[in-house]
């Protein structure tokens, strides 16, 4: 790696680090959300929007030939949120209205209530589906723009998202590109006792997509892969990431109580403490 490589993925942790200390923030002054599971996709989202993944102009944010990012997972709003604030979306201020009543930052992302939000997500196992369809409408524009969605592993237990599977390889869907966080938890508990999905790559690869996996807190590694699809032709992506839920938090870190709860005012000045030392 060169100084200049070193460099770059310096500033990219940086700018991991202060997407969790933004969702920590965000959800510890609304009282509410989910920051855990924002926790586990930190990297991945870091990687999408600054590692040139995702092509986009904030200060344009309906130029038509822009890349797609769908969070599936909407419960990991705050860091969607947060992702698209830095990236110069909005202003960093309307971080601190999360959640807030009439505030356009509600606890899932609400489509044209703020730029760069690409869909309304939330009701989990919809956001594949909804990839597709801009793939297709993509498609019939002859536009060249590329659709990433990013999964929670507990919604792969929904019908819908096989369903989605099915038609992304049936429609050919090569400039869709899912990212599945695998934290291995969901709200009420580790996904092999709630309702097991193993063996996860293999089904995917019957479904006819081209498979990758990968540490999903490893930022060149993430990089490298998805850079890596943008070549494949033929078929859609998915790149399981496996993830910690949690990540940066030692006392939050795979431990599923913390799913849909918040850090109080102590807790979070001691999680504060921790991400900023790691």
């Amino acid at each position: 790696m060169t100084r200049s490589s070193n460099l770059e993925h310096d500033k990219l942790k940086e700018i991991a680090r202060q997407l969790r200390l933004d969702a920590l923030e965000m959800t510890t002054r609304a009282k509410s959300g989910h920051p855990s599971s924002c926790f586990s996709s930190v990297e991945i989202v870091a990687a999408l929007f600054f590692g040139g993944i995702l092509r986009y102009r904030a200060n344009e944010p309906h130029w038509a030939e822009r890349d797609r990012f769908i969070m599936s997972k909407g419960h990991a709003a705050p860091l969607l949120y947060a992702a698209l604030a830095t990236a110069g979306y909005f202003d960093r201020a309307e971080l601190l209205r999360l959640r807030e009543m009439d505030s356009p930052l509600q606890g899932h992302p609400i489509l044209d209530t703020m730029p760069g939000v690409e869909a309304t997500t939330g009701s989990l196992g919809q956001g594949l589906s909804l990839g597709i369809g801009h793939v297709l409408g993509a498609r019939l524009n002859q536009q060249t723009f590329r659709v990433y969605v990013l999964l929670g592993d507990g919604e792969c237990q929904a019908g819908q998202i096989w369903e989605a599977a099915m038609a992304a390889t049936h429609f050919k869907c090569d400039t869709l590109t899912a990212i599945l966080d695998y934290n291995k938890y969901q709200e009420m508990g580790p996904l092999s006792r709630e309702m097991g999905i193993e063996p996860l790559a293999e089904k995917w690869r019957a479904f006819g997509w081209h498979v990758e996996e990968v540490d999903g807190h490893d930022l060149g590694a993430l990089i490298e892969k998805l850079d890596a699809f943008k070549q494949i032709r033929g078929k859609p992506q998915i790149l399981i990431a496996h993830t910690i839920k949690g990540k940066g938090v030692s006392f939050v870190e795979q431990d599923y109580t913390w799913h849909g709860r918040a850090l109080n005012t102590e807790q979070a000045q001691k999680a504060r403490e921790e991400i900023l030392c790691n």
